[in-house]
């Protein structure tokens, strides 16, 4: 009797999962890897399929990072709009973004842009999209929150801008931090980063 060999095309039957698949393994080679030392040969056996299948859903690396950016900015600014939205006061807005912000989830997004700001290797498409994400604009949508709590005393005094430029600047670099947080996760710390800009 002749056994019925199951093959990776017939393992495939849901293409939507399979392509989420190889992107979360991209993402993770690519955070840790950075742009130039990623290979398509390597997302593949992150995702533990063959390289073959893998040019099934994309053509490219090049291709899935263009993806990823335009997710990982399409995400970071779908938190920032819906800060104006978060339940409580200004200062208890900025505290649930600032968890927000710090949880795992985060930080892969997080690292994949940083990598691809500095890169050569990043494709034309994916290079503009970088462009148009300036820092400085994220910050001008929180300037009129930041004000709002100044004015009701909720947030320290001094210029918002140079105040959440700080304020950014620590959060993306505790999550590009190698070395684990000393409880466990940067969010046990967020009073602490809170008082750089709160009263």
């Amino acid at each position: 009797m002749a056994v019925k060999r199951t093959t990776e095309s017939q393992l495939d039957a849901q293409p939507d999962e399979r392509k989420e698949q190889i992107k979360r393994a991209a993402l993770k080679v690519f955070a840790k890897k950075g742009i130039d030392g990623t290979k398509i040969s390597m997302i593949a056996a992150e995702a533990g399929i063959s390289q073959g299948l893998s040019y099934r859903y994309f053509s490219s690396k090049e291709e899935i990072l263009t993806v990823l950016v335009q997710e990982a900015i399409d995400n970071s600014q779908t938190a920032i709009r819906n800060v104006h939205h978060l339940p409580g006061s200004p200062r208890e807005q900025m505290r649930t973004f600032t968890q927000n912000m710090l949880d795992e989830s985060h930080k892969q997004y997080i690292m994949l842009l940083q990598h691809a700001f500095a890169s050569d290797e990043v494709p034309e498409q994916a290079k503009q999209m970088i462009e148009q994400y300036s820092p400085s604009e994220t910050i001008n949508q929180f300037v009129p929150l930041f004000l709002k709590g100044q004015q009701i005393g909720e947030f320290c005094e001094g210029d918002p801008h140079t105040l959440l430029f700080l304020y950014f600047s620590v959060i993306t670099g505790l999550m590009l931090q190698d070395t684990p947080p000393p409880r466990g996760s940067w969010i046990q710390e967020i009073d602490t980063i809170m008082k750089m800009i709160t009263k």
